[in-house]
């Protein structure tokens, strides 16, 4: 006879979490490294403060320990004692709910406590009005380029950031190889979670386009199109100082820019609001910014209506009865006295 085969222990935590960030996330879920680290600092704050409440080190907690109170509370603490806002609290809790749901498959007998710990609640928060800019103020602020290195790439850097809609991520990571002007032309855009998708170029991008390369020869298919002074690819930080400059310089121009924030999203949010407004459905704007939830394209809808309602507020309803003036006793003493 066969000898029973002895059940085998359930994973301890310390093994689910590193199983979670090097198997599950890289290598089955295939997430990008940014993605990837966000987890990592939810899990990081989150161990921090439960090794506080628990009094026990990280390679002593269990997977029971995660009680939806724990969470509650560590949620709170984010809110309340470190100044997060609602919506970096929702992000810090999908990480953590997206390792029960990982530790609930590989540790039935936690099964009970972890769909307890699922059925914390995301938080709703108000939404603010997407900002976003008039067709003026854009080419305003996209303007000429000079006759210096930096103008002639930071215009095409506007100029790409309004034909597009992309994120900053996505235009500071085209490669020369990634624009294509014979034909169709058009530029691969390698978007959040390694999705691709080809934009359509108009004739004035193509045209500064072709600008730019007769101004900088040098440049391989692998280089990056939008380089800093050293060559590499610019940075987050430096797309947005140069944007700053290029605001600062058109609101002389334009004094409606004067006192806004204006940051490369919100030139994303106007590419997206102006094709909302040319009469784009609603599914091809989703295609264009590469969103995957219609949820978060609706809210240019949302916007547009807000905008559309305070401009009818101003105006009166022609059922609106005309009130009668009646001057104050003081205005009657007023003119009794001229």
């Amino acid at each position: 006879m066969s000898k029973p085969t002895t059940p085998r222990a359930p994973p301890s935590f310390p093994a689910l979490v590193q199983a979670f960030f090097t198997e599950h996330l890289t290598q089955q879920r295939a997430m990008s490294p940014r993605t990837v680290a966000t987890y990592r600092d939810a899990f990081v704050l989150f161990l921090d403060f439960a090794v506080g409440r628990l009094h026990r080190p990280p390679t002593a907690i269990r997977l029971e320990d995660i009680t939806p109170a724990l969470i509650l509370t560590f949620l709170d603490h984010l809110e309340h004692e470190r100044g997060n806002a609602v919506r970096t609290r929702n992000a810090r809790l999908a990480a953590l709910r997206a390792f029960l749901k990982y530790a609930g498959h590989r540790d039935v007998g936690a099964l009970h406590v972890v769909e307890q710990a699922l059925g914390v609640p995301m938080k709703r928060f108000e939404r603010p009005m997407l900002g976003y800019l008039s067709r003026e103020e854009m080419l305003a602020i996209i303007g000429k380029p000079g006759a210096s290195w930096t103008s002639q790439r930071d215009h095409l850097l506007l100029h790409m950031l309004y034909n597009t809609g992309a994120r900053v991520s996505e235009i500071i990571g085209v490669r020369l190889a990634d624009v294509i002007l014979d034909g169709v032309a058009c530029v691969h855009l390698h978007g959040k979670g390694r999705k691709q998708r080809t934009m359509p170029l108009w004739r004035s991008t193509v045209k500064a386009v072709r600008a730019w390369l007769r101004f900088n020869i040098g440049l391989v298919p692998t280089s990056a199109l939008l380089p800093n002074r050293d060559g590499h690819p610019m940075t987050r930080t430096n797309v947005a100082q140069r944007l700053a400059l290029a605001v600062a310089a058109a609101t002389p121009e334009l004094p409606s820019l004067r006192d806004r924030h204006i940051s490369p999203h919100t030139v994303r949010h106007t590419t997206a609001m102006h094709l909302l407004q040319s009469g784009e459905p609603i599914e091809g704007i989703a295609l264009w910014l590469g969103h995957e939830s219609p949820t978060t394209t609706h809210q240019y809808v949302e916007t547009n209506l807000a905008m559309k309602e305070k401009t009818l507020a101003k105006l009166q309803d022609p059922n609106t009865a005309i009130r009668q003036f009646r001057a104050s006793e003081s205005l009657i003493e007023f003119l009794k006295k001229l």
